[in-house]
C-alpha cells in the first residue's frame, strides 16, 4: 500500500510515489484539500471528533524507527506549533505523534527534523510520556489510512537549480533546457462534429472491463458525459491490457488524448485513433486528483486539475452517479449481483474453465458461504488459515474468460470484482473430488463469463481510497488480542538506542579509480573548501533526486552543451500521428529506391495499413536491404513493430513534394529497442544518402553525419544527499554515472536488465524505509567547483567522479570514521 506524503520542494508537479512533489511557494495549509480545517494543538482534547481536521507543526524530535513483533513498525516524534494562539501555555504547544506500520517506516525516510508537517486523519489518546516530557496532555496516533503533508524549506544555494550551468576551469557543467510543454485543447461532447480527432473530457456512466475482440486487440467499451447532457459512446481497442483506461466505477472522470468522432446509427461515437492516450480520475468530490495511467509520462497541470474538479462537482449534483458502488461481504443478499472490493489471500485452478478466488474484505457474511476443497500443492498463496480468519474468506469461482485474467493476479492483490452473483442452495463445484460433498442450502459467488453488464476483475492500485479503507479494516482484525499495542510499547520508543551504523550485512560497496594521494576528509571540511579541489569522502546515502530513476535518464549535446529531457512517448506518438495523416505524392531523391510495405490493422475490422519506404540504391546494390530504410506515413507504433525487422529506420515526411526529417522533436533513428536523438539547435537535418563505402555496420554515427543531425547522447543526471557524523552535503552525480552503476545510459534507456541493475544498486545504498544503520559505507571522490545559475557564477558544487560500484560477497558496514 502506497501511503501519501506531500512534500513541498520542488518546482512543478511530479509524479513519483510514494514521496509526491508539489508546487512549492506557499505553506503546506494552502495544499491541503479544503473540507479539512486546521485546529490548534493546544485546542487538542481525546473527548472531540478530529475526522476532518488538521494539525499543523514542524518536526523539532523525531526519534529511530522501532520494529514490534508480528513485523509492525512504530516511530514517535515531537511537532511544535510555532503560530499559536497568544494565550496558549508553552508545554501545549508541542504535542508526540505516534506513527505505526509501514507509515512509520515512510516518515523515517521522507522527513526530517526541522520539516513542517500537516496531519490528517489522526486518533486522539492519551500521552503515557505526559509526566515525563510535559509536553501536551494527548498525543496523536497515525496509521495507514492518515496522511501527511511535508513543507520543506528550501536550503540555499540548492544544487537543484543548478541542472543549468557552463564550463568552469575545473569541470564542464551543462544547460538545461525543458522541451516546450503542449497546449491541448479539449471539445465538450456537446459540440462533437463528425470525422475529427479531438481531446475529450468526461465522467464515466456507463463501462465494460477490457475483453479479447475477434482480432488480435483487446477492447474496452464506456459512455461518458459531461456539462453538455450529451452521452456519447466510446470504443477502445489496444494490444495490451494495461495500455486500456483504468476505471474502476461509474462516476469516475476520464481524459482521452487523439480520439476520432465517426457516425453510427445517427449518433457521434469515440473511437481511439494513432497516438491515443488516456488519464482517469476518482470522480468523488474531495478525493486527492491522481491520474491512473500506465504512461510512464504525461502532460497534467492546473487546468486539468481545474477541469477535473469542475466535472466532479457538477457530477455530484446530477443523477448520474449510484448512490452505492460496491457491497461488503456484511449485506449481501442471496439471488443479488453486486460489485465486491476485496483482497486475494489465496487462488487456485479447479479446471481448465473455472479458477478459485479466496478473499476477504474484513466483514463476516451472514449466511452459509460454500466450501471448496483444493489440493494444498496447487494453490498459491496460504493453503489454510486461523479459525477466526477462515470464518471472514469468502470462495469465489470465476468463469471462461475470466480464469486469464486470475492467472496474473497475486496473493495479496487489492481486487474489484464487477457484477459477482450470490447463488443460493445446491451448488456443485466444477471437478469436484471425492474428497468434496455437495454443498446444499451454502451460499456461493460466481462470476460468469462474458462481460455483460461490466462483469470482470480489476487490480486496485495501492494508492486507491478503496485500498486504504479495507486496510483500515484489516487493522482492526486481530487472530490475538495480546498483539495489541500498549502503553508500555510507548513509553519504550524512546529509551530505543540510536541506530548503529555497524554490524550488518551489505551488498554494495564502492572502489575510488583516480590517482590522487589525499587523506579522506569529514563533509563539513568539503563545504568550507574552495572550488577548484579534489576531495576523498566516507559518507553514507541518506536520500536521492529523482525518485522515479527512469526521469534521471537525459539527452546531452557535446557541441552547444546541453542537457534535455527526453520526449515523453504521449508528445512522440502525436507528431508521429500528425506527420502519418500527410500522404500526399511526394518525389524520391534521386538516390532512393521506392517500395510499400504492409502493417497489419491495430484495431478491429481495421484493413491493413500500407507503408511507403525509400531505400538506399547503393545498398540495395551490395545486398544490404535491410540494414537501412526510410519509412514514411507510419504512426510511432507502426515504426516501433518494424524495428524488429529492418536494423536501421529513418522516419520521414512528405514537405512541399519531397522527402524531409521529421521534427528532431522525435527520434531520427530507431535501432531494434533503441532510439536516437537530434540536437535541435545544432543540427542543418536535410536528406542525404549515407556513404557506407568500405564499412562492416552502419550505425548511428554514420546515419546522423549523412542527415546532418548533432547526436544526442543519452546520460545519467541524480542528485544525491550524502552524509557523515559532521554533516550533510547535496553532490551530483553525473560525468562518472556510467563508471559509477557500470552500465552505459543507452542501454538503461532500451534495456530492462540495465534499469533493473541501477534500481538496485540504488535501493541497495539507500534501501527505501531502511535504518541508517543497514546503509554501506562509501569511499568516494569529489570534486568542487564554480557553477552558473541565471549567468551569474556564484555557486559552489559538487559532484561524484572517479568512483564505481563493487560487490561485496560478504561484509559488514565498517564503523564511521573519525
Amino acid at each position: 500500500m502506497w501511503y501519501f506524503f506531500y512534500i513541498m520542494t520542488g518546482k512543478g508537479y511530479q509524479v513519483a510515489m510514494p514521496v509526491r512533489v508539489l508546487s512549492d511557494g506557499a505553506r503546506p495549509g494552502a495544499q491541503v484539500p479544503a473540507h479539512l480545517t486546521r485546529v490548534p494543538i493546544s485546542a487538542i482534547s481525546i473527548n472531540t471528533k478530529y475526522s476532518n481536521k488538521t494539525v499543523e507543526g514542524k518536526v523539532v524530535r523525531k526519534g529511530p524507527l522501532v520494529f514490534l513483533p508480528a513485523g509492525n513498525f512504530i516511530l514517535k516524534a515531537v511537532i511544535q506549533e510555532d503560530d499559536s494562539p497568544a494565550n496558549a501555555s508553552s508545554h501545549t504547544l508541542s504535542i508526540n505523534i505516534v506513527l505505526l506500520g509501514a507509515l512509520a517506516k515512510d516518515f523515517s525516510q521522507a522527513v526530517n527534523q526541522g520539516d513542517v508537517v500537516v496531519a490528517s486523519g489522526f486518533t486522539v489518546g492519551k500521552s503515557p510520556t505526559f509526566n515525563k516530557d510535559k509536553l501536551h496532555p494527548c498525543n496523536l496516533q497515525l496509521s495507514e489510512d492518515a496522511c501527511v503533508y511535508v513543507f520543506r524549506l528550501p536550503l540555499p544555494p540548492d544544487p537543484k537549480s543548478l541542472l543549468a550551468t557552463k564550463r568552469s576551469t575545473t569541470l564542464s557543467t551543462e544547460v538545461f533546457r525543458r522541451p516546450k510543454t503542449p497546449k491541448y485543447t479539449y471539445v465538450q461532447l456537446g459540440n462533437l462534429k463528425a470525422r475529427s480527432v479531438v481531446n475529450v473530457y468526461g465522467v464515466v456512466v456507463f463501462f465494460k472491463q477490457p475483453f479479447r475482440s475477434r482480432g488480435t486487440d483487446c477492447c474496452s467499451t464506456l459512455k461518458i458525459t459531461d456539462q453538455s447532457n450529451q452521452k456519447i459512446s466510446c470504443s477502445i481497442f489496444c494490444d495490451k491490457l494495461e495500455d486500456h483506461p483504468k476505471i474502476f466505477q461509474i462516476g469516475d472522470i476520464i481524459r482521452m488524448h487523439r480520439v476520432k468522432t465517426t457516425l453510427f446509427n445517427d449518433s457521434i461515437t469515440l473511437v481511439n485513433t494513432f497516438g491515443f492516450s488516456a488519464l482517469t480520475f476518482d470522480g468523488t468530490v474531495g478525493r486527492p486528483v491522481e491520474p491512473r495511467t500506465s504512461s510512464r509520462s504525461f502532460h497534467f497541470d492546473q487546468d486539468d486539475r481545474r477541469i477535473v474538479e469542475e466535472l466532479r462537482s457538477w457530477a455530484a449534483s446530477q443523477t448520474v452517479l449510484p448512490a452505492v458502488t460496491t457491497t461488503p461481504l456484511s449485506a449481501v443478499q442471496p439471488k443479488s449481483y453486486f460489485d465486491l472490493n476485496c483482497q486475494l489471500l489465496a487462488k487456485a485452478p479447479i479446471d481448465t474453465t473455472c479458477t478459485l478466488l479466496r478473499v476477504w474484505d474484513g466483514t463476516r457474511c451472514p449466511h452459509t458461504l460454500l466450501k471448496v476443497i483444493v489440493e494444498p500443492n496447487v494453490t498459491e498463496g496460504p493453503s489454510s488459515f486461523s479459525k477466526k480468519k477462515e470464518s471472514l474468506i469468502a470462495n469465489v469461482l470465476v468463469y471462461d474468460n475470466h480464469v486469464e485474467f486470475a492467472r496474473k493476479l497475486k496473493p495479496s492483490d487489492f481486487l474489484r470484482i464487477y457484477n459477482l452473483r450470490a447463488i443460493p442452495g445446491s451448488s456443485k463445484v466444477p471437478g469436484l473430488t471425492s474428497s468434496q460433498s455437495v454443498e446444499v442450502d451454502h451460499l456461493a459467488f460466481h462470476l460468469h463469463g462474458g462481460t455483460a453488464y461490466g462483469r470482470g476483475i480489476r487490480i486496485l492500485p495501492e494508492n486507491s481510497p478503496d485500498v486504504q479503507e479495507l486496510e483500515r479494516v484489516f487493522e482492526g482484525f486481530t487472530e490475538d488480542d495480546d498483539d495489541e499495542l500498549s502503553d508500555s510499547d510507548l513509553l519504550d520508543v524512546w529509551s530505543t538506542p540510536p541506530e548503529s551504523p555497524g554490524g550488518e550485512t551489505v551488498q554494495c560497496g564502492t572502489e575510488r579509480c583516480c590517482s590522487h594521494d589525499i587523506q579522506p576528509v569529514t563533509l563539513s571540511k568539503v563545504k568550507q573548501s574552495d572550488p577548484g579541489r579534489v576531495h576523498h569522502v566516507r559518507v553514507q546515502l541518506s536520500s536521492y533526486e529523482p525518485h522515479m530513476l527512469h526521469q534521471a535518464l537525459k539527452l546531452y549535446c557535446s557541441k552547444c552543451t546541453s542537457l534535455q529531457d527526453i520526449p515523453d512517448d504521449e508528445l512522440v506518438a502525436g507528431l508521429f500521428s500528425e506527420a502519418s495523416r500527410d500522404s500526399g505524392a511526394c518525389t524520391p531523391p534521386p538516390w532512393a529506391l521506392s517500395g510499400q510495405v504492409d502493417v497489419p490493422g491495430v484495431s478491429l475490422g481495421s484493413s491493413n495499413r500500407t507503408l511507403h519506404i525509400h531505400l538506399s540504391a547503393q545498398l540495395m546494390s551490395e545486398g544490404k536491404t535491410k540494414e537501412l530504410i526510410f519509412l514514411r506515413g507510419s504512426t510511432l507504433e507502426e515504426t516501433c513493430r518494424l524495428a524488429a525487422s529492418y536494423q536501421n529506420i529513418v522516419p520521414v515526411r512528405s514537405s512541399e513534394g519531397r522527402l524531409a526529417p521529421l521534427d528532431l522533436s522525435v527520434p531520427f533513428l530507431f535501432r531494434g529497442r533503441k532510439r536516437y536523438y537530434g540536437c535541435k539547435r545544432c543540427s542543418e537535418a536535410v536528406l542525404r544518402e549515407p556513404t557506407a563505402e568500405g564499412v562492416q555496420v552502419i550505425d548511428e554515427k554514420i546515419i546522423a553525419e549523412a542527415l546532418g543531425v548533432q547526436l544526442l547522447k543519452f546520460v545519467l543526471l541524480m542528485k544525491l544527499e550524502l552524509q557523515d557524523a559532521t554533516d550533510t552535503l547535496a553532490v551530483f552525480l553525473w560525468r562518472d554515472a556510467e563508471l559509477f552503476f557500470n552500465v552505459s545510459a543507452e542501454d538503461v534507456a532500451a534495456n530492462q536488465e540495465a534499469q533493473n541493475s541501477v534500481r538496485q544498486t540504488v535501493e541497495t545504498l539507500c534501501p527505501p524505509g531502511g535504518s541508517t544503520g543497514g546503509r554501506p559505507w562509501l569511499d568516494l571522490c569529489l570534486t568542487t567547483y564554480r557553477g552558473e545559475d541565471d549567468g551569474v557564477q556564484n555557486q559552489t558544487c559538487h559532484q561524484i567522479c572517479h568512483t564505481t560500484i563493487t560487490k561485496l560477497s560478504c561484509a559488514q558496514s565498517e564503523p564511521e570514521p573519525t
